[in-house]
């Protein structure tokens, strides 16, 4: 796992700027012929990573440019609180203009760099063309500066806020409260585990001479009214780290406009992204007009749109939706239907035929994010979501343009989290009708993952139902791909409701769907032969989904070829790597086939002898209604593979659970293999009209 995740997108350009010998380092995301927003830097106490969720969003509508502030990042760190001025860090801005061949710029700031941004603007007009503000943090301009200096020379105890406390073994305990109080909404846990992970690359004293310097500056109250540009000012009435009169006075002095959002916070670019990158971009765009392309047709002779969006993690899910979109346009026959979606979904919408929308291009590739997070057969699936922030934010932004410049009757989001999410957090968005699938609910914590695991995942459930509780209108169906027993009955956590009884109460099911009608015995006797195994062989395949985390597993079960081939005579392996690991990584042996992504993979599943697989429901379930012995070994630390999948294919008497550390003995994987070959099962019936039903369900909402 990285330390921090790749970017969502990566700099099209790097460097230096030098100014008074402090090396400045920037970034440029570049858009040509676009107005330039220059982000600002806040406080040393984080790099310019903190503006990734505006980022990726930002860049693909104008020229972007950011810079880690003297202090931190890949920035100097000069010593003395002199070098810490405001009047430096706002020479800092036009170097790095300077730097970047930037004529003119809109400033976009957060907190301390209120004071650097007016001083810029008020010194060097004719370089700023607007400035956007959020969370001001300027107490000269309330009279608040020689009560905060006072606070910060304290020697007495209690007090975080002071440079005794930094210097003398405080300043992790102040990082945590700091924090805290910065963002004091509920469930913002990633966004303070992300700061205090960055206050921790800056060393205490230099901290000190940030902050000395600061209360050193003097009031910026006369320079903003030379302030002559464009301003808006964001604040949060909740902000607990500077309060709002600092922007009601910020957006006076400089005539500028103030949105004030309620009950928000100090960090609202992170906590409340969708908001302020729609405010930043309708900023940029008034003080640079641009004109805007949309599309309109009359709605009651058009035919019927609807935008499909496809959980890119594994192929199991665009099987079953283009499964779906068949059965709904049997009902609705005029649908038009456009796919969001991105690799590996699209090598199967490709080849089916269906259009994928040319904004799916913008997408940030969630299955690569995973990637870096997976270890040995191991993928600590919550804790890589919850690292996909920044690409969850980026993906709904690109979705949202979507909606923007083309009408859709209907949405319809198979796991599309990032969707479900941010329409709950920001429903004036939502002007579709909009239907959301899932075969699982509920997030659960891994037994070695503690308190701390317990508390996080609790959390995340408990957004999860108070938003469905107060914005059930969101959601005009919810769809359980799957019954109610395969629910899992467990809590949400301590103190939250039962995942199966709240599911029941909030969910309609559709029964599972496959996407394929399996073979019966007969049919299945023409299958083998049709894909060449031979009279007397047996035939194992081996496949670990549509991402690329299973190779693991493929080289273990490669490693037992030998020792298996002994156990069962006419024994041949297909092994499927699909469409994210090249076939020609892996060792070759005699008696084994191996191919890269095979779209009709669930007719050799429903072809073979026994099948080795990961814990993934969709390939469980096909082999399940195919009635073909398997072994799964599930991920370590995947609780959707460890604890929901687990528990369906328990009620349907399907499948040999292994773990990753029994497959690595290879006598060991050879005898299971031997023992489960060509066994007769006895699994419980998988309902073969899901898609139907599913899509009566959704055909509602048109």
């Amino acid at each position: 796992m990285r330390a921090e995740p790749r970017p969502v997108r990566e700099a099209d350009r790097t460097g230096f700027a030098e100014r008074a010998g402090v090396r400045l380092a920037f970034r440029v995301y570049d858009n040509p012929g676009r107005p330039t927003v220059l982000m600002m830097p806040t406080w040393s106490i984080v790099p310019s990573r903190f503006w990734k969720a505006q980022v990726p969003y930002l860049a693909r509508h104008f020229r972007v440019v950011t810079f880690d502030g003297r202090g931190c990042g890949d920035s100097d760190r000069p010593t003395g609180g002199e070098s810490y001025v405001d009047a430096e860090y706002a020479a800092d801005a036009i170097a790095v203009l300077d730097a970047t061949d930037t004529e003119r710029a809109v400033l976009v700031a957060l907190s301390r760099g209120d004071a650097w941004s007016v001083l810029a603007a008020a010194h060097h007009p004719d370089r700023v063309t607007g400035m956007v503000v959020i969370g001001p943090a300027s107490g000269s301009l309330i009279g608040a500066q020689a009560q905060e200096k006072a606070a910060w020379e304290s020697t007495e105890d209690g007090i975080k806020y002071n440079r005794h406390h930094w210097l003398n073994g405080g300043y992790d305990d102040f990082a945590v409260w700091f924090f805290a109080r910065m963002f004091p909404e509920p469930h913002s846990t990633k966004q303070i585990e992300d700061a205090v992970r960055w206050a921790h690359e800056v060393e205490p004293a230099t901290l000190v001479d940030t902050t000395t310097g600061r209360n050193s500056s003097g009031s910026i109250e006369d320079d903003c009214r030379k302030v002559r540009c464009p301003v808006l000012v964001i604040h949060g009435t909740d902000d607990r780290v500077r309060p709002h009169a600092i922007g009601e006075r910020l957006a006076e002095l400089t005539g500028g406009s103030l949105v004030l959002l309620d009950d928000s916070g100090h960090g609202v670019h992170a906590r409340d992204p969708v908001r302020i990158n729609l405010l930043i971009r309708e900023f940029v765009e008034r003080v640079h007009p641009v004109a805007r392309r949309t599309r309109s047709s009359r709605a009651i002779t058009r035919p019927p749109r609807a935008l499909y969006l496809s959980s890119p993690i594994g192929l199991g899910h665009a099987r079953r939706d283009l499964a779906i979109a068949s059965e709904l346009r049997k009902l609705h026959p005029r649908l038009q239907i456009d796919w969001l979606a991105q690799h590996p979904v699209t090598e199967v919408l490709g080849p089916a035929g269906e259009r994928i929308h040319p904004a799916s291009a913008w997408l940030a590739n969630e299955s690569s994010h995973v990637e870096d997070d997976a270890g040995e057969h191991d993928l600590h699936v919550f804790e890589a979501f919850r690292r996909l922030d920044a690409v969850l934010v980026n993906n709904f932004m690109v979705f949202n343009d979507v909606l923007d410049a083309e009408p859709y009757d209907m949405v319809i989001g198979d796991e599309a989290w990032d969707v479900d999410y941010f329409l709950h957090e920001n429903p004036a968005l939502k002007r579709f009708s909009f239907a959301w699938l899932t075969d699982f609910v509920g997030w659960l914590p891994m037994p070695d993952g503690g308190a701390r695991e317990q508390r996080l995942t609790a959390d995340y459930n408990l957004d999860m139902i108070e938003q469905r509780a107060r914005l059930r209108r969101v959601r005009d169906r919810s769809v359980f791909v799957g019954n109610p027993d395969d629910v899992i009955s467990l809590p949400f956590g301590e103190g939250l409701p039962a995942i199966r009884e709240w599911t029941e109460q909030n969910f309609d099911f559709s029964g599972y769907v496959t996407g394929f009608d399996p073979p019966g015995e007969r049919e299945r006797d023409a299958l083998r032969r049709q894909i060449g195994v031979r009279e007397g062989e047996k035939l194992c395949v081996v496949t670990v989904g549509g991402s690329g985390v299973g190779e693991s597993l493929l080289r273990r079960v490669l490693d037992a070829v030998p020792a298996a081939a002994k156990r069962v005579p006419g024994l041949k392996f297909l092994v499927v790597t699909g469409p994210r690991i090249d076939p020609a990584s892996l060792p070759g042996h005699p008696g084994v086939e191996i191919r890269g992504y095979l779209p009709d993979l669930p007719r050799h599943l429903a072809a073979c002898d026994l099948a080795v697989v990961q814990g993934g429901l969709t390939t469980c379930m096909e082999l399940t209604a195919a009635r073909r012995p398997f072994l799964f070994v599930p991920l370590r630390h995947h609780f959707e593979q460890n604890f929901h999948v687990r528990h369906r294919l328990e009620r349907y008497g399907a499948g040999r659970c292994m773990t990753y550390e029994e497959v690595s003995d290879r006598e060991v994987l050879a005898a299971a293999i031997a023992e489960e070959i060509g066994r007769e099962t006895a699994y419980r019936p998988v309902e073969s009209d899901g898609a139907a039903r599913a899509a009566a369900l959704l055909a509602e909402l048109l």
